[in-house]
């Protein structure tokens, strides 16, 4: 038996030519949301983007995931970083929970400092569901820097 943990990472347009080294980066080292996989064998079998807003790719792209048996979507940290945070995230969320049965993650790699240092003089996630949504992806100062 296979007890491998397969994903799918999807990025907010925006960043449509990332190469994804920072999300790598932080699922090679379990770092940011990656870090509840310590202890876990971790399969990336899926990386695209929202197809810009409103987010035309999260209708389709979980299901090309799913074929892959990825069994969680990360919503990458682009999504909560990126000026404004994607106003649509928790629909893409409760979406893809719904029609897939597949978790949702919110975040990827952790939250870069000059992020938020910025989001914090913006007072951006200070609202509750905010705090829950970058609560994976909030580390110390030390790994904050390391992914600026």
């Amino acid at each position: 038996m296979d007890d491998t943990i397969k994903i799918g990472i999807i990025i907010c347009n925006r960043y449509h030519t990332c190469a994804g080294g920072k999300c790598l980066r932080s699922l090679y080292n379990r770092e940011g949301a990656f870090s509840i996989y310590k202890d876990k064998e971790v399969q990336l079998v899926g990386y695209t983007t929202c197809d810009g807003c409103p987010g035309g790719n999260i209708e389709y792209a979980p299901a090309e995931m799913k074929k892959n048996n990825a069994g969680v979507i990360h919503l990458a940290t682009g999504l909560i970083v990126g000026y404004p945070p994607c106003p649509r995230i928790t629909q893409f969320r409760d979406f893809i929970q719904e029609k897939y049965n597949m978790k949702v993650i919110i975040g990827t790699h952790p939250i870069p400092q000059k992020y938020y240092i910025t989001h914090t003089a913006l007072h951006t996630w200070e609202s509750p569901i905010w705090k829950e949504l970058i609560e994976p992806t909030l580390t110390d100062e030390k790994t904050r820097l390391a992914y600026d």
